[in-house]
């Protein structure tokens, strides 16, 4: 009889403790975030939204917290996990990890969106604060093109090619045809580069003199060729490569 109490002491607990129904109505995230604001809930209470249920003997909030850590609490990194990522955590099926994912691309897309304040090119630094949310958490590489008219500010900017973890390939024709549609005076090159690597390699050398060359003949400029990383870049421009 005593061992029977205990056992259902010991359920009890475990209920309590592992369904959000038996939280406070300030620690349900639902309800935290109707009453409080959106700002007031952690990532991991934002995840759980997101997810809805967690598992049998799990929360939705528990398991969102353990996600958030194999992902060292980076959303960035997060981010960039697959569906059959998500799908190793017990208690996250498909539907719920492609719920994350698409959560996450619409967050990227969001930070993309904010790049279009970003109205005149003054360096490099512009470049990249324009394009890193596009380029930088890409596991995949793109090349696009800046076109800018006479005041150095942007006129339209365009993905020319998308490629796999190791290159694109870059059609000079329509690189200058789309400079004379949208009546660019000049150009700047970007390309990100999926494993961290900021180092040109010949073939990014080789592609940027070809554009520059054949630009020339028409008289617009190359005035910078960008390699963009997640955290940082490579500026032909700035170390004397145009």
């Amino acid at each position: 009889m005593i061992w029977l109490y205990t056992q259902l002491i010991f359920m009890e607990h475990k209920t309590e403790y592992f369904s959000i129904k038996n939280w406070s109505l300030d620690d349900r995230p639902r309800e935290k975030l109707l009453q409080k604001g959106k700002d007031a809930l952690t990532d991991a209470e934002l995840i759980a939204i997101l997810i809805g249920s967690g598992s049998r003997n799990e929360s939705a909030v528990s398991l969102s917290k353990r996600i958030l850590a194999s992902a060292e609490h980076n959303l960035t990194a997060l981010g960039k996990l697959s569906i059959t990522q998500l799908m190793e955590f017990k208690g996250i099926g498909e539907a719920k990890a492609i719920t994350i994912a698409a959560a996450m691309e619409l967050g990227r897309r969001r930070r993309a969106e904010k790049t279009e304040d970003v109205k005149k090119i003054t360096g490099s630094h512009a470049v990249y604060a324009l394009l890193n949310p596009i380029l930088g958490e890409l596991g995949h590489e793109e090349f696009w093109i800046l076109y800018l008219n006479n005041s150095n500010k942007v006129v339209t900017m365009h993905q020319l090619s998308k490629g796999g973890m190791t290159g694109t390939l870059v059609d000079v024709r329509l690189v200058l045809r789309k400079a004379l549609e949208t009546g660019a005076v000049s150009i700047i090159l970007a390309h990100n580069h999926p494993s961290g690597g900021l180092r040109p390699s010949q073939a990014d050398k080789d592609i940027t003199a070809k554009l520059k060359t054949a630009a020339a003949s028409l008289d617009i400029k190359v005035l910078d060729h960008l390699i963009i990383t997640e955290n940082a870049y490579f500026s032909f421009a700035d170390e004397g490569l145009l």
